[in-house]
Order: structure tokens, then sequence, then C-alpha cells
């Protein structure tokens, strides 16, 4: 399945020099449903702004190699779409939102666009942890503000709320680097919490927060911290915990995007078998 010049590699230790030509033929495989429609909410000569749906990757990745929105940008700007006209260069995100999050993607154009949008993003969550007046200051002036709203299990008493739990990593299955948790040896993190709306009848809460430092997964980690996940959320628990631990088990293409896993020990003629079984999001 890997050539070096056109010939089969069959020595594994085979030496690469400058010039060779690589290829891997992988097997074909079908990419899961997503959406594939981009609304565009704002363009310019250096950013571009879409409407990112739920369901929708933003880059490459695991199981998404071709259904993201990365190569959408791309083969739109291929075909030269006019409401991406780009001179020859390609759009590219410039931040995240969880596969399943949908919300305002911001897109760069240019290089220096990117440089730019790229620190804006970053400024504020360099302040965070720092409590002096100066940098308290510069965070309320940070020129973007990142702002999600959620439904959440349970009815919050509290209309505000501040969360200051430092998020981490731990070994986790299906994430060879590690999964993100809430840990106090972690960075610091600080999300707002502002209660728009509760339903007592279906013990549900309507949650607007706003976040100043920008870890992976921090509303879903930090709202299940104190007692109210998602709803919905296959993945994080009460505390800001996984569901699901195995500190014995990686595998570097499950549970990135919230996989329900159970494990399971199946003993047959003295040995016994580790099976650890994954359940995609619904």
């Amino acid at each position: 399945m890997i050539t070096i010049d056109g010939e089969v590699v069959k020595e594994p230790k085979a030496i690469l020099r400058d010039g060779m030509e690589l290829v891997y033929h992988r097997l074909r495989w079908r990419e899961p449903d997503a959406p594939y429609l981009l609304q565009v909410l704002y363009e310019d000569d250096d950013m571009i702004a879409v409407n990112k749906p739920a369901g929708l990757q933003v880059l490459p990745g695991g199981l998404f190699q071709q259904r993201t929105v990365l190569m959408q940008l791309q083969w739109r700007a291929s075909k030269g779409s006019p409401s991406l006209e780009t001179h020859g260069s390609h759009p590219v995100p410039v931040h995240r939102l969880g596969r399943g999050t949908s919300g305002i993607l911001l897109c760069a154009k240019t290089k220096v666009a990117k440089t730019s949008l790229a620190a804006f993003f970053a400024e504020g969550t360099s302040l965070i942890g720092d409590s002096s007046n100066t940098n308290m200051e510069q965070s309320k002036r940070r020129k973007i503000s990142k702002i999600y709203r959620a439904l959440v299990n349970g009815i919050l008493k509290q209309d505000k709320i501040i969360i200051k739990q430092p998020i981490g990593t731990a070994r986790y299955p299906g994430v060879a680097k590690g999964l993100y948790v809430a840990s106090a040896s972690g960075k610091p993190a600080l999300s707002k919490v502002e209660v728009l709306e509760r339903d007592s009848q279906l013990n549900q809460t309507l949650v607007q927060v706003e976040i100043e430092s920008g870890r992976p997964h921090q509303i879903r980690i930090h709202l299940s911290f104190i007692g109210h996940p998602l709803l919905g959320d296959p993945l994080y628990d009460v505390g800001g915990q996984p569901m699901c631990f195995d500190s014995e088990h990686e595998d570097e293409s499950f549970a990135e995007d919230g996989y329900k896993c159970i494990s399971v020990y199946v003993a047959v003629d003295g040995l016994v078998f580790h099976f650890i079984i994954f359940f995609p999001p619904h």
C-alpha cells in the first residue's frame, strides 16, 4: 500500500532522500454523513465569516477527511465561487468550533489576517490566571468576545456564575494525547455563565456562556463541573470528568468529539480479552 517512486516498499527501514515521492494507497472508506451548506455571514478582502452548522467538523481528522469546513472552503475557492473570491489564496479557519457546535466561524483569506486574528483569539487566554489590574483592564478591551448558548440538565439557582476551574488532560481510551478534563493541575480557564431561561417541567436551563479563555471543550467541562452537563453530551458527566474512563487503553481514532464507551472483559480458555466498545453521538 506504500510506494516510493512507483516501487512497492518491502523494507520497513527504507531510507527517504530528497526528491523521492512517497505515496500511501489507502483503502477507500465512506465518511459519515455531515452537513455541507455554509452560509456566508460577512466577507471582505481579508476574512470571511460563515455559519457553521452542527455536525460539520472544522478541520480534517479521524473519520472526517473531506467533509469538513476547510475542504469546503478550498473547494469553493478553486471553483471560483463569487462569495469566496480570494485571488488564488484559500480561506482557512483561525479557530475551531466543536463538531456538534453551531455558530460563527472566522476564516482568514490572507496570511496577515490569519496572524492577526489568531493573536486576537489568543490574547484573552494569555491573561487568565493573572490577577493584576493591568491585565484585568486589558481583558475588558479584548478585540474578540466569544459568547455561546447551551441547554443544560437541571435548574441553575443562581442567575450568574463565574467558573474558574482549571482544565488539564487525563489518559482516556481513544485519545493518545489525553482527554481534556477538569483538573486542579491544569491550565487556568474562566467562563461567565448567565441564565436565560429555566424550564422546571423539563428540568433544563438555557444559559449564555462567555469564555474568557479558549481551552478545548471548556464549556462542556465547566458546566458539567458545576453539576449541569450539556443536554445530550455523550462524554462529560457531573464533575467535569468523562463518563467512561480506562487509563490502560489508547486508540487515536475515537472519543475526540464525544463517544460513549464501555469496557468489556471476556474470559476464553483461561485468557482474558479486554474490549473497548464505542457508541457514536446521536
